[in-house]
C-alpha cells in the first residue's frame, strides 16, 4: 500500500535537501592578507627588467611565500577583494580587482607596508580595494 507524505514530513525533507545542497556548494576562494608596495617595481622576480610585464591597468602584485610556489606563481591572475582590516571602513565595499603576479615579495626592490602577507599589491591595486592609509588588509583571493 502506498503512503503519501504528509505536509510536515515533506517540508522536513525539503529543508534537509536544501541544507544538503547548501553544504555541498563550495567556493574556490581563499582568504589571506595583503600589504602594498610603491615604485620602483623593477627589476622583478618574475620578468627582470622587462617593462611589458605590467598590465596596462597597473593592477599587479608580488606573491608572498604562501602562493609563490617556487616561481610558478609568475603570471598567475587572481581576483582579489578586501574583506576586512583593523581599522573600520578600510575596505571599499563591493570592489574586486583582477591582478597579475609579477614579483616575489621576499626579493621585491621596494619594501612592503607589512611583511609576511599572502601578496603585496601595487599602490594602484591596493588603492582600488582599500583606503591607502592602511598597511595591512584581509583579502579574499581566487585564482582565475
Amino acid at each position: 500500500m502506498s503512503k503519501i507524505m504528509s505536509a510536515p514530513t515533506l517540508h522536513h525533507f525539503s529543508s534537509l535537501f536544501t541544507l544538503f545542497i547548501v553544504l555541498l556548494h563550495h567556493s574556490n576562494a581563499d582568504v589571506g592578507t595583503a600589504s602594498r608596495y610603491s615604485p620602483p617595481y623593477l627589476p622583478s622576480g618574475c620578468y627582470g627588467t622587462e617593462a611589458t610585464q605590467f598590465p596596462s591597468s597597473n593592477l599587479f602584485a608580488a606573491a608572498g611565500d604562501g602562493i609563490w610556489d617556487n616561481g610558478a606563481a609568475c603570471g598567475r591572475q587572481y581576483l582579489v577583494r578586501c574583506i576586512s582590516a583593523e581599522q573600520p571602513r578600510t575596505c571599499i565595499p563591493d570592489q574586486s580587482i583582477q591582478i597579475k603576479i609579477v614579483d616575489y615579495a621576499a626579493t621585491a626592490v621596494s619594501p612592503a607596508s607589512a611583511g609576511g602577507t599572502t601578496m603585496v599589491l601595487s599602490d594602484k591595486a591596493f588603492g582600488t580595494i582599500a583606503n591607502m592609509s592602511a598597511t595591512l588588509i584581509n583579502i579574499e583571493l581566487q585564482q582565475v
